[in-house]
């Protein structure tokens, strides 16, 4: 499965230090998503790129919607603990199409057992 790793980045917060520890933590669920068996996708991974390209002043324009575009194409979420409207509009992106929204790593079924169908 695509899992998409929804959790705070900024959040509020204007300290970028906290935005690193943020995205330090998105990333280390998306290893052991991956070291699951399956294919993590961090919306922030995509967008920061982009934004870097654009300049800071078009963050708002490109993240949030960015990450709504790229939970239209994954097959579950990992809703991570912390604060986070953008986060939380992900996830009910996948509770609007019906799909899985997971809290923990140990929630994701093995590959194995979902092709099986268990």
């Amino acid at each position: 499965m695509w899992i998409m790793i929804a959790g705070p980045y900024r959040s509020g917060s204007s300290d970028p230090a906290v935005w690193a520890e943020n995205h330090r933590k998105l990333n280390a669920v998306a290893l052991a998503v991956f070291q699951k068996g399956h294919t993590p996708i961090v919306g922030v991974n995509l967008a920061l790129p982009i934004i870097e390209s654009a300049g800071q002043g078009s963050y708002s324009q490109i993240m949030q919607p960015l990450s709504l575009r790229l939970a239209e194409r994954c097959d579950a979420v990992l809703r991570i603990d912390g604060a986070s409207q953008g986060a939380d509009e992900e996830v009910e992106t996948f509770r609007a199409r019906g799909l899985p929204v997971f809290r923990t790593v140990n929630e994701i079924p093995d590959p194995d057992a979902r092709e099986s169908g268990s």
